[in-house]
């Protein structure tokens, strides 16, 4: 199936569409290019043969020490009976006021919206395009993104001890 898939999107899109295929144990994935990710996701949703109508989850990687995460889209496609992983590497140097950018599907799957939003909160991946991209899971004026390899644990909150 992912060779079809990848075939598929050689034809639509050209050859940088799809990077590389990880093959895994239990299912491979297709590194996708970052910038097509929401022409890519409209296409594997709405393609004959295709109907990724399901976006089931939206996972974030952290690649610590090196200045790279990744965000991974788990798409099933319910009238098929078939799944397909896609995944995007970001390139970051891992600076809390520079966040890893990556567009939004959100307006492909309206699933997108919480799992990005959990994405940005834990993890910092800044989503481009989001209708309301904001903290989920922890305050407001929470510091740092707590998924992450190199997240400093805080002491105290507002004054409170939290250790």
């Amino acid at each position: 199936m992912v060779e079809q898939i990848q075939h598929l999107l050689h034809e639509k899109f050209g050859e940088m569409a799809v990077l590389r295929v990880d093959a895994q144990p239990l299912q491979p994935i297709l590194v996708v290019n970052s910038e097509l990710i929401v022409d890519i996701c409209l296409f594997l949703r709405d393609t004959e043969g295709c109907y990724f109508d399901f976006l089931s989850n939206i996972s974030a990687v952290d690649y610590f020490p090196e200045k790279r995460f990744a965000v991974v889209y788990h798409l099933s496609s319910i009238p098929y009976q078939t799944q397909v992983t896609l995944k995007v590497e970001i390139d970051n140097e891992r600076l809390l006021h520079e966040l890893p950018v990556m567009p939004s599907v959100s307006s492909v799957w309206r699933t997108a919206d919480w799992h990005e939003r959990e994405a940005y909160d834990l993890m910092g991946i800044f989503f481009s395009g989001h209708p309301d991209l904001r903290r989920i899971l922890l305050p407001d004026d929470w510091d740092g993104y707590p998924l992450r390899k190199d997240y400093q644990d805080a002491e105290t909150y507002h004054g409170i001890a939290i250790k």
